[in-house]
């Protein structure tokens, strides 16, 4: 019996070691966020967009619209490169994100696809808007006449059709010649896309409008 004691004895001070041990951790250390430059080691990065020559005259007209949001407000240094023909944007020391750079170069991009500065400032705002393009070549083969036609059904008479998708899907499109750009949420993009195919397959308004008021009932139901 007075052989066991003493065993009973050690294990008891030292699990009450341990237990000192694990309360004498040091406390955790707490670090303040990174800022944009320190996250690149320091480095400026940098973004570039190439302009077309016809969007040249409404860069100049609404320059000051999209310099304003982007150096105020998103941080971001931009200017424009005459010789090079591009809009050339940059970080900054006191820039708070470095996905504002990203975000403000899908904005210019956006305006030179032929967006309004109204709409496009929405990809700065919100981070779930994307610009989806493609070409009626993508969807069906088409030349001379049938092409000015698919084009023609596409926008219908002034404009009507393609703003009754744009309200109908909550999106913003832009038909240069053969090439479309869509704006908007991912699923909204998917339904606007899905009604311009089928106007270019050969679908008459009609249908498509048909189509389009069932869909955005369903999204409507689903929010």
């Amino acid at each position: 019996m007075s052989a066991e004691a003493p065993t009973t004895m050690e294990t008891e001070t030292v699990a009450s070691e341990s237990k000192l041990e694990s309360n004498s951790l040091p406390p955790k250390p707490k670090f303040e966020p990174l800022k944009a430059h320190e996250m690149s080691d320091g480095r400026v990065q940098f973004r570039k967009v190439s302009v077309p020559p016809h969007r040249y005259s409404p860069l100049k007209k609404y320059w000051m619209d999209i310099y304003t949001p982007i150096y105020e407000q998103m941080k971001i240094d931009i200017r424009m490169n005459l010789k090079a023909r591009k809009v050339e944007l940059k970080t900054r020391l006191d820039t708070p994100d470095i996905s504002n750079l990203q975000k403000c170069a899908d904005f210019v991009q956006a305006f030179m696809l032929g967006f309004d500065v109204a709409d496009a400032i929405a990809l700065l705002r919100l981070d779930e808007l994307y610009v989806e393009s493609f070409e009626i070549k993508d969807v069906k083969t088409l030349r001379g006449e049938h092409l000015s036609r698919a084009i023609g059904r596409l926008s219908g008479k002034g404009g009507k059709t393609k703003f009754a998708i744009e309200n109908a899907t909550k999106t913003r499109i832009v038909i240069a010649d053969s090439k479309i750009h869509i704006l908007g949420s991912f699923a909204n993009i998917k339904i606007a896309r899905d009604s311009l195919c089928s106007l270019i397959l050969g679908s008459p308004a009609g249908k498509v409008y048909s189509k389009l008021r069932q869909v955005s009932a369903r999204l409507a139901e689903r929010f």
